[in-house]
C-alpha cells in the first residue's frame, strides 16, 4: 500500500500537536513538526526512496529513530506512537487543532474550562459569548473560528501540489490499462488553480479497455461510488474524489472543454456558438442533427471563430476577447527561465551549501542562481549579521572564480520592519548583487500601516524585490491587508520588481495581481524560495501561477540571460 509524503507529514505534524497537548519535551515536539516541513516539501516520494534504498537518516534533521517511524508510516500508514496518542487524548482536541488560530494551549483552554466536546459546541460557545471570557480568545480569533466552522460543511479543497501527489501515480497507473490511447487531468487543476476540488479524468480507449476496472482497482480506493461502462467515480483514502470518463476519440476536444471549464467562460463559448448558429456541449459541435467537429480544442473554438485558449486563461476575464482581436497572450514556458532569483541555504534555515544549491540549479538547466538567506531580525531562522554575510559572499566569490558552469548572485532576504526600516544597514546592502525585502512580523497591521511599511522598505535605494507581496500562506494564513494596485505602482516608480514565489503554500503573487503588474510594466521574478535543492522543481508551479494572470516571456525578469539582468538589478542598487 503506498502511503503519500503528504499523509506522512499530517501524521507527523499530528504527533507534534498531541505531544504537545501532552505536555511532552518541546524538542522532540520540534523535531517531529520539522520532519512534517521536510516530508511535506520533498519532491521524491519517501516509499519511492525507500524502495531505491534510501537511508531517511540521511536527511536533514532526521535521526535514526525518527527516520524508522517514518519508514514504518511509508509502509503501512500507521504508527503505534499515533495509535497511543489518539487514543489517550480527547477526540475533540484533534478535531479543534485543525481550527485556525487554535494550538495546543488554546485547545486546552476549551477542553477543560468550557467543558467543549464537539465542533457544534464551540459554534454555540462563540454565539452565547462565553468563550470571549477565556484568556487568548478575542474578537478577532472569534470571527475566524466561526468562519472555520461554517466552511466545515463545505467540500474541501487541497492546495495543487497535493492534488499532483495524488494524480500522478494515478495517471501511471491508468496508462497500463489495455487499449489506453490518452488519459489527462481536467477541472481546476488543468487550469492551475491554487486549490483543487475533486479530480475529473478523460480517457481516450479501444473499444475491449479495461480502463474502467483498472481504475476501480488502484490501491489507493477507498470507496467506489460508481462504476458503469464508460464511466466511474472513487474516493481515495486521502478523501481526494476522483471521476473517470472513457469519451470517444470524435468527443475527446469537447469534452476535455466542457470538462476542464471554467464554467463561466464555457458558458460565455456556448453563447457565442448559438450566435453562430451552432450548440456545443461535451460530445461535439452540432448545426441541428448534424455533428461538424469536436475531436480537438481547437476545433471548438475554431467553430466560434476564435483561436486556441490556453486552459490557465479560461477564467471568463477578457479572454474571448483578447482571443477575438488576436491579442492572447504568448504565456511564459518553464523553459523560458534562467535564474531563480530566492535561494536559501544551511547558513539560516536552509538544509543545503550554496554549492550544492548551484549545482542542482545547473543540473536543471539554469545558468544563475541567487543565495538569498535570511537577515539577523529573523532569529528563528539564525539569520545573517554583517559579518557572517560579508564571510558567505566572499564565498560565493571564490566559488565564481571557479568553471561550475553557473553564477551564484549575492543576495539577502531582508527583513521588512515594522516602520519599513531593512534590517541590515546600507553599508551592507550596497555590496549584494540583489537585495529581497520581506515582511515577516506584525502582519496584523492596518492596511495603511502596512501599506507605508512596505513603501517606505522600497524607497530604499538597494531594494531589488518584494518578496511573497501578500505574505499569506494558502489555507493557513490570510493575506495581510494592503494596497496592493499602490504597491505595484509604486514598484514601477522606483523601478524595483515583485516576487512570484512558487513555494507550494505560497503561490504568491495572485493571478489578479500578476496582471495588474504586467499592465503596470512591472516585472515580475518567479522564484522558488527554495530551502532545499529539492525545492527548485517548484518553478513549475510558479510558471501555472504566472500563465493565470497573463504573464509573457518578457514580463519576466529571470528569463533574461545573466548579462541582460545585471543592469536591471544594478538599476535597484543605488
Amino acid at each position: 500500500m503506498a502511503v503519500h509524503n503528504p499523509e506522512i507529514s499530517q501524521a507527523l505534524s499530528e504527533i507534534a500537536d498531541l505531544l504537545e497537548l501532552e505536555g511532552a519535551n518541546q524538542f522532540r515536539i520540534r523535531a517531529y513538526r520539522n520532519a512534517a516541513r521536510l516530508v511535506d516539501g520533498l519532491p521524491s516520494e519517501i516509499s519511492f526512496m525507500l524502495q531505491h534504498g534510501k537511508n531517511l537518516a540521511e536527511l536533514p534533521g532526521i535521526g535514526a529513530d525518527l527516520a524508522a517511524k517514518i519508514g514504518v508510516l511509508a509502509r503501512t500508514g500507521k504508527l503505534p506512537l499515533l495509535d497511543r496518542l489518539r487514543k489517550t487524548t480527547p477526540v475533540v482536541a484533534t478535531e479543534l487543532l485543525k481550527l485556525p488560530g487554535l494550538g495546543p494551549k488554546r485547545v486546552h483552554a476549551l477542553c477543560h474550562d468550557l467543558d467543549i466536546h464537539s465542533l457544534p459546541q464551540l459554534r454555540r460557545a462563540i454565539i452565547d459569548g462565553r468563550i470571549e471570557h477565556l484568556r487568548g480568545f478575542g474578537k478577532g480569533i472569534q470571527a475566524k473560528l466561526l468562519a472555520a466552522l461554517e466552511a466545515e460543511a463545505k467540500p474541501a479543497r487541497v492546495k495543487l501540489a497535493v492534488a499532483e501527489s495524488y494524480v500522478t501515480p494515478l495517471l501511471a497507473w491508468l496508462a497500463q490499462a489495455t487499449g489506453v490511447i490518452k488519459a489527462v487531468v481536467a477541472g481546476s487543476y488543468r487550469r492551475c488553480q491554487e486549490t483543487v476540488g475533486d479530480i475529473d479524468i478523460l480517457v481516450t480507449a479501444s473499444r475491449k479497455s479495461d480502463v474502467i476496472a483498472r481504475f476501480t482497482s488502484y490501491e489507493e480506493v477507498k470507496e467506489i461510488t460508481s462504476a458503469g461502462t464508460t464511466r466511474a467515480s472513487v474516493t481515495l483514502r486521502s478523501g481526494l474524489q476522483v471521476d473517470l470518463r472513457v469519451v470517444p476519440k470524435e468527443s475527446y476536444g469537447s469534452a476535455l472543454h466542457y470538462f476542464t471549464g471554467s464554467k463561466a467562460h464555457n458558458i460565455a463559448i456556448r453563447r457565442l456558438g448559438q450566435q453562430h448558429g451552432l450548440k456545443i456541449n461535451e460530445y461535439g459541435i452540432y448545426r441541428g442533427s448534424k455533428r461538424l467537429g469536436g475531436a480537438t480544442e481547437e476545433e471548438v473554438y475554431r467553430a466560434v471563430g476564435l483561436p486556441y485558449i490556453p486552459p490557465e486563461l479560461r477564467e471568463n476575464r477578457g479572454e474571448i476577447e483578447a482571443a477575438a482581436q488576436r491579442q492572447l497572450p504568448h504565456l511564459i514556458e518553464l523553459d523560458d527561465l534562467h535564474g531563480d532569483l530566492h535561494t536559501h541555504t544551511k547558513s539560516t534555515d536552509g538544509h543545503n551549501s550554496f554549492v550544492e544549491m548551484a549545482a542542482a540549479a545547473k543540473a536543471r538547466g539554469l545558468s544563475y542562481i541567487a543565495v538569498t538567506d535570511h537577515s539577523r531580525h529573523l532569529t528563528v531562522a539564525h539569520g545573517l549579521d554583517p559579518k557572517r554575510l560579508h564571510q558567505q559572499m566572499d564565498a560565493i566569490d571564490r566559488f565564481n572564480q571557479g568553471r561550475s558552469g553557473i553564477v551564484v548572485l549575492k543576495g539577502i532576504e531582508v527583513d521588512i520592519l515594522e516602520d519599513g526600516s531593512l534590517d541590515l544597514p546600507d553599508s551592507t546592502l550596497k555590496e549584494l548583487d540583489l537585495v529581497i525585502g520581506a515582511v515577516h512580523s506584525q502582519f496584523n497591521l492596518s492596511r495603511a500601516k502596512q501599506t507605508e511599511r512596505i513603501l517606505r522598505a522600497m524607497e530604499n535605494k538597494y531594494f531589488s524585490v518584494l518578496a511573497h507581496p501578500s505574505g499569506r500562506l494558502i489555507d493557513t494564513r490570510e493575506p495581510y491587508d494592503v494596497d496592493m494596485p499602490r504597491v505595484i505602482h509604486a514598484a514601477k516608480e522606483r523601478g524595483c520588481f515583485l516576487e512570484l514565489n512558487a513555494y507550494p503554500e505560497r503561490l504568491d503573487l495572485i493571478d489578479l495581481h500578476c496582471r495588474i503588474a504586467m499592465e503596470e510594466g512591472v516585472l515580475i521574478s518567479i522564484a522558488t524560495d527554495s530551502h532545499r535543492i529539492e525545492d527548485l522543481a517548484n518553478l513549475r508551479l510558479g510558471i501555472g501561477q504566472a500563465r493565470r494572470g497573463w504573464l509573457e516571456r518578457s514580463d519576466v525578469l529571470n528569463t533574461r540571460t545573466l548579462s541582460q539582468l545585471k543592469p536591471l538589478l544594478a538599476g535597484t542598487m543605488g
